[in-house]
């Protein structure tokens, strides 16, 4: 099976030339790469250095995610069978690709997709606190990894020792098949980063009766650039939107989405306020910005 390979990107040049120079170093490689570039100032220099790899640009004038994702998919040959979005600050373990090449070989056959390895995954106190009964009855999170709860709220995947199928992939390192995305395309709702638009994408892609893996042997790095982000302002009020958008969608709970999102402001709240830190004070207006919002246009 051919893999072709779409790498969204918004002013990280430096970023981007690292996850290129992981991928040249990979045992085994794809068969295209397509950068879909939003940038200040295009990369195609970048790109130049990485022929050898078989690199092509592309220019997206709307930064979106979401639309860079959905015009890389559209620009790949039509021999391409699989489809690996990998974000521009991200960088391949070694033999991943491989690894991707021989799971794929003989995936069953209502596997639509799967994400590679978080080797680097920080499990942190809050990671710990996500896991508490509390928050699972808050309708927030939930004690198995992957899961999808019935609030529309995501469990983390972290890393993983062995492969196993999970109701949600990030799409951040993650591989596709081809049909599949030519039946779903990502949310172009979702601006900037699309905030939530991998969970959207995999529910209507569950929703069809497929299957979604986390890949073991496939590890990646997350090295999360702080470039090319929104503000926690506008963070904020897509924390809530994009969240409620998902939810009525899918016909989740409203209720229990609310209940989680209220939960979530007062922690920031109070966080904020005790650490005197203005972003995530920011992120709570944003927040409150985004419940009105809501409750306006319903």
């Amino acid at each position: 099976m051919k893999l072709g390979v779409v790498i969204p990107t918004k002013d990280r040049p430096e970023e981007l030339r690292t996850i290129l120079r992981s991928i040249r170093a990979q045992s085994a490689h794809p068969a295209e790469i397509w950068v879909v570039d939003s940038s200040s100032d295009p990369v195609t220099g970048v790109v130049d250095e990485f022929g050898d790899i078989r690199v092509r640009y592309l220019r997206h004038a709307f930064p979106s995610a979401s639309a860079q994702r959905n015009a890389g998919v559209r620009a790949l040959s039509s021999e391409v069978e699989l489809v690996a979005f990998f974000d521009d600050d991200i960088t391949l373990e070694p033999g991943a690709i491989s690894a991707v090449y021989e799971y794929w070989a003989s995936a069953p056959k209502d596997v639509a997709g799967c994400t590679l390895n978080w080797v680097n995954f920080e499990q942190t106190p809050a990671q710990a606190l996500k896991r508490s009964r509390f928050v699972e009855w808050l309708g927030m999170y939930s004690g198995r990894p992957g899961a999808v709860m019935p609030s529309g709220w995501h469990t983390p995947i972290g890393r993983v020792s062995e492969n196993r199928f999970v109701d949600w992939i990030p799409s951040l390192a993650s591989v596709w098949r081809r049909q599949v995305l030519m039946t779903f395309g990502f949310e172009e709702r979702f601006e900037g980063y699309s905030y939530l638009e991998d969970l959207d994408f995999s529910l209507s892609v569950r929703e069809a009766n497929h299957r979604l893996a986390v890949l073991a042997d496939a590890g990646f790095l997350h090295l999360n650039s702080p470039k090319g982000r929104v503000s926690f302002l506008r963070f904020g009020q897509s924390e809530v939107e994009n969240r409620v958008f998902i939810v009525r969608k899918h016909r989740l709970s409203m209720s229990r989405c609310l209940l989680g999102l209220t939960g979530r402001l007062l922690a920031t709240t109070v966080s904020g306020v005790l650490g005197r830190e203005r972003r995530l004070l920011d992120r709570v207006l944003g927040n409150c910005v985004g419940l009105v919002r809501v409750a306006l246009d319903s």
